[in-house]
């Protein structure tokens, strides 16, 4: 079988959720399964960071299109001790290696959800006022708030089908409930930081379009969020 092959056979397995594809990227030999999931993340993210970021311009997409699938990989690297331990504490029986796999696949579904709806959001960025005309700023605080939903709802679907793997290594199907909740609370909670310390993501209006901000570290994307709730209402 051809690697475009696999690559379509996987990524059809991954979205009607079959053990079968999460099961074999648990199988560290499987080198296959994890380069295909890495792919579908930098595709399928990328793409859709590319749709967030033409609202500033093309240059600005192509930053986010480069910096949002390293969101996803610096949180999964990031927790990658945290989830081993939850999943452990739980009463699953999975390495720390495996519940890093296991995200990675569950991260490759996300991938393909939110790919699946960049050309939506596309159209949401190019139909929109532009930032330097009227209504650029509220418009810049929808877009915070519609983006911050579409990945939330993303995220929770994919790490959500991890629930029958969990099931297949955990004690009981309680134990599995707890672990699926613990690594989707830290996946959410890490990725959401990450995601606010590589901004620019959406671009500030009349601010410089860059790769990163100077002040990398002043504030946190939950103060973000409430003054985009706060203002866009």
């Amino acid at each position: 079988m051809s690697f475009f092959s696999s690559i379509a056979q996987h990524s059809h397995g991954l979205l009607r959720g079959e053990d079968r594809c999460c099961l074999e990227t648990l199988e560290e030999k499987d080198r296959r399964s994890t380069l295909i999931c890495l792919l579908l993340i930098f595709l399928g993210v990328g793409s859709y960071g590319a749709s967030i970021g033409i609202w500033q311009g093309p240059i600005q997409a192509c930053f986010v299109a480069i910096k949002l699938p390293w969101v996803i990989l610096l949180t999964l690297l990031m927790n990658a001790i945290l989830n081993g331990i939850l999943a452990s504490l739980s009463g699953v029986r999975l390495t720390f290696v495996q519940t890093t796999l296991a995200l990675l696949s569950a991260f490759a579904v996300f991938g393909l959800i939110v790919g699946s709806l960049s050309p939506i959001t596309f159209g949401m960025a190019v139909d929109a006022p532009a930032p330097n005309e009227p209504g650029g700023e509220e418009t810049h605080r929808r877009l915070i708030l519609a983006h911050t939903l579409l990945i939330a709802f993303a995220g929770i679907i994919s790490t959500a089908r991890l629930y029958r793997v969990l099931l297949h290594f955990a004690e009981s199907a309680k134990a599995a409930r707890h672990s699926l909740l613990g690594l989707l609370s830290g996946n959410l909670f890490a990725g959401a930081q990450v995601g606010f310390l590589l901004r620019p993501i959406f671009g500030q209006p009349g601010l410089k379009i860059e790769f990163l901000r100077p002040d990398l570290f002043r504030g946190n994307f939950y103060e973000s969020v409430w003054w985009a709730f706060k203002y866009a209402l």
